[in-house]
């Protein structure tokens, strides 16, 4: 998979595997807009990238959830880099925990569940808006939304992460995809099970036995960018290590 003369567009790209991603598709030729809410960590991790990729990085602060600062990332990819072939859309994370309020559903303040809802979510919708835009006069173009396993599974815990991911996954990818279609845009959904970005997540069940290493999802994130998928629209690839095969038999 080559990304020579390619732009895309990453959000949580200060850390995880937002910034596994961009720092591939440096890798592989291509130009990357970096874009987090996190500025002094981006800035950095986009001059490391440029360090040994020079030109190929470039960063955006901005809150997903601000679709003014949303559609000014955008217009900054393609200010600097002529176009947008590319969008994946990390930012993202389980409300309890990222908001640091664990509790049973109806004690958690709603505005925890906002958050998650507007992160996850709503996040995702911003971005593929403002960049379909940019997309339709290109004639080209492909979106990436990211799931999760526990989109499909529920979890009591993460009420709000689990009904957006699976909306991502479904509705939105879907509904993208249709909107995409007659101007040669793709859209699909990546959903990772449980991932070693953190360490617990080695404590969640699958049939192989263990959680994905990073770099496995940013593999397949890399494939369903590229022109190799090029037949493939509207789909949510699940990359779970069999984990639903196994709550299945549960």
């Amino acid at each position: 998979m080559v990304f020579q003369n390619k732009v895309a567009i990453t959000t949580g790209a200060a850390s995880g595997m937002g910034l596994l991603f961009a720092q591939n598709f440096a890798a592989l030729g291509g130009q990357i807009l970096m874009c987090d809410i996190n500025a002094a960590v981006l800035a950095q991790k986009a001059s490391e990238i440029n360090a040994d990729h020079n030109g190929a990085a470039a960063y955006a602060v901005c809150d997903v959830r601000d679709y003014n600062a949303v559609s000014d990332a955008v217009q900054k990819a393609v200010e600097l880099f002529g176009r947008v072939d590319v969008l994946v859309n990390f930012a993202g994370g389980a409300e309890t925990r990222m908001c640091n309020h664990p509790g049973v559903f109806p004690d958690v303040p709603i505005e925890v569940y906002d958050w998650g809802i507007d992160v996850n979510l709503r996040g995702q919708l911003y971005f593929d808006h403002a960049v379909m835009k940019q997309m339709i006069k290109q004639h080209s173009g492909v979106i990436i939304n990211i799931g999760s396993i526990t989109g499909l599974e529920g979890c009591a815990s993460e009420v709000a992460y689990s009904s957006s991911k699976s909306g991502a996954m479904y509705g939105l990818t879907r509904s993208v995809a249709l909107a995409g279609a007659p101007h040669g845009i793709r859209c699909n959904c990546v959903s990772p099970g449980p991932v070693l970005t953190r360490a617990n997540m080695a404590d969640m069940k699958t049939i192989m036995g263990r959680a994905a290493e990073p770099q496995e999802i940013i593999d397949v994130v890399l494939f369903v960018a590229s022109d190799k998928a090029s037949y493939l629209t509207g789909e949510n690839i699940l990359v779970d290590g069999g984990r639903l095969i196994t709550r299945i038999k549960e």
